[in-house]
Order: structure tokens, then sequence, then C-alpha cells
């Protein structure tokens, strides 16, 4: 049997909880697929998870940069690209234990990916898949397909002081 997990909110940790059920299922024997939405290439657990047995990370070979920055035909594009990321994920899923869809939720709030297109994967992958969304916002109704559902709040965080991301820390 295969529950739904939602780690959302918007304190820092929501990636890293997905990366941790990732290993912890790949370590136990299962297949994992990873999926990252609304990144780039540079983060930096993508050369982690790819050298681990069981874990299969596909490529962001496209960047679009900050949603907020935007054009609409940029817009256009992204949504195709994360459309077609999210189809690829489901292709290369089959026969595999558990599926994570990094920031899948934030690409779902600014109507990148289709909640019905998320609703239909969920019913249809329930009984033999683990799968595994992260983001900030977290539309209602997949909140209420969920089997886990994990808020990190943010209570202080470097960035409102001034400091940047860091590598190997933030990203």
């Amino acid at each position: 049997m295969g529950l739904v997990h939602i780690y959302c909110g918007d304190g820092k940790g929501k990636t890293s909880a997905a990366i941790g059920l990732a290993v912890r299922a790949a370590g136990r024997g299962k297949q994992v697929v990873f999926a990252r939405f609304l990144k780039t290439e540079d983060s930096g657990e993508v050369p982690g998870l790819g050298t681990l047995p069981g874990i299969t990370v596909l490529p962001c070979e496209k960047s679009f940069g900050f949603v907020s920055a935007m054009d609409e035909q940029t817009r256009r594009e992204a949504a195709a690209y994360n459309r077609s990321l999210l189809e690829r994920a489901v292709t290369e899923v089959r026969g595999k234990d558990v599926l994570v869809l990094d920031e899948l939720l934030v690409a779902v709030s600014y109507g990148f990916i289709p909640e019905e297109r998320v609703l239909v994967l969920l019913s249809e992958n329930r009984e033999r898949l683990e799968i595994v969304m992260t983001g900030r916002r977290a539309p209602e109704a997949l909140l209420s397909e969920a089997d886990y559902v994990s808020e990190i709040v943010k209570r202080a965080h470097p960035y409102d002081r001034g400091i940047r991301a860091r590598m190997g820390i933030e990203y």
C-alpha cells in the first residue's frame, strides 16, 4: 500500500525531509524517482542523490528563473516544461516504489501544473506507490488526499536579515 505525504509551509526543510525519506527508502532496497520542479541543477542535493543506488534523479534541463520575474511567454514555457516533467516522472516511476515531487505544490499553485492532473496521479497510484510532494502552498484538494501532512513554519530565517542562500546549506 502506498501513502501520500505532503511537506509544506514557509519554513526551511521541506526538500530535506523528502530527501530523508528517499534515502531511507533506497536504504531498504526500494526504488525512488526524485523530480524537482522550478529548481535548477545547481542544488546541492542533485550530485549527492544521483550517486545513491536506488534513487533516480530526473534532470532539470531548463531553468526559467523566479516566477515573479517571468513574462507571459516565459510562464507558458515554464508551464509546458513542468507538465512535461511530471509526465516523465510518472513514466519513470512505473515498477518502482517511491515518487518524490519536490516543489510540485508551488508549480500547482502558480497554475503550471493542473491540480486535477495531480489528483488523477494520486488516485491511479495510491495502491502501489508512495508519493511525496513538497512546496510552500498546498491546495486544499491535495491536502485532503494526503495521509501525512507536515507543515514547516518559519520562525526565523537569515534571509530576513539580508543573508543570502549559502552553497551547501540552503542550496
